[in-house]
């Protein structure tokens, strides 16, 4: 009988699919909280933290399961970024007004023409010098919160600034050196397993030149330093890198 209904009234059906379909989407829209994001539960969360932990591990260079790791695993740390940022009135004001860092908002040929020495030409060098560009940082997905996801967001975009302040590369060991600097600044669990796990492929020597040099001035100008946060690097392109490090409270590099 249902069967021969079906046939008979196809349009009931159809029009009973559609009103399925549009409370689906409107459910979608509901928990989508910004542009990319997907919802997740839990468990959901707790394997792709898994699974990109392995990967990560496996590959360091699968920045995509980097960008998974963080995002799934950065619950308590994120807020208490954001909290820091709120709390200081330029971390703030980039809350408020969500600056990008992006090829789109960068006057390249600017920063070009900046003296050398300046963050705005010394950040165009390192990309230039690494062939690395801001544009390759991931927008976040997994983040069940649209304030969170601009605070992870930011710290991606800056995390090539982070480079330039400390003077490393983009190899192995500087990546390295910069994940124990974050791990201290930011507490995210991804830079500490990046920190913990990333010598493992070093060489003797440079195991024993990041484990009696580099390390030890990491952590000491990570725990001295304020906030990486709360700096809104687009507006001190001019100023001076050793400046701007003496502000930050790192120390210089060895």
């Amino acid at each position: 009988g249902r069967a021969r209904l079906s046939h008979s009234d196809p349009r009931g059906w159809d029009e009973r699919g559609g009103e399925e379909e549009e409370e689906v989407e409107e459910e979608e829209v509901w928990h989508q909280l910004y542009p990319g994001h997907i919802p997740t539960s839990p468990l959901q969360k707790a394997l792709l933290a898994a699974g990109s932990a392995v990967m990560s591990l496996y590959d360091p260079y699968r920045h995509d399961m980097v960008a998974v790791l963080g995002e799934t695993t950065g619950c308590l740390a994120l807020p208490n970024l954001r909290d820091k940022m709120k709390h200081h009135p330029e971390g703030y004001r980039i809350l408020q007004e969500r600056p990008r860092i992006r090829l789109s908002t960068l006057d390249m040929s600017r920063l070009r023409g900046l003296p050398d020495g300046s963050l705005g030409r010394e950040y165009v060098r390192f990309l230039e010098v690494n062939k690395v560009s801001p544009d390759t940082r991931m927008p976040p997905k997994f983040v069940d919160d649209e304030e969170l996801a601009y605070v992870i967001q930011r710290y991606r975009e800056v995390h090539d600034l982070m480079h330039t302040l400390l003077g490393m590369p983009t190899n192995m060991l500087g990546e390295v050196v910069v994940k124990w600097f974050e791990a201290v600044q930011t507490g995210l669990p991804m830079c500490v397993l990046g920190a913990a796990f990333g010598p493992v492929r070093l060489s003797a020597r440079k195991l024993q030149v990041l484990a009696t040099e580099l390390v030890p001035w990491a952590i000491r100008s990570g725990l001295n330093a304020s906030c990486v946060l709360n700096v809104y690097y687009e507006q001190r392109w001019e100023q001076p890198v050793e400046s701007l490090r003496d502000e930050i409270g790192i120390f210089p590099p060895p």
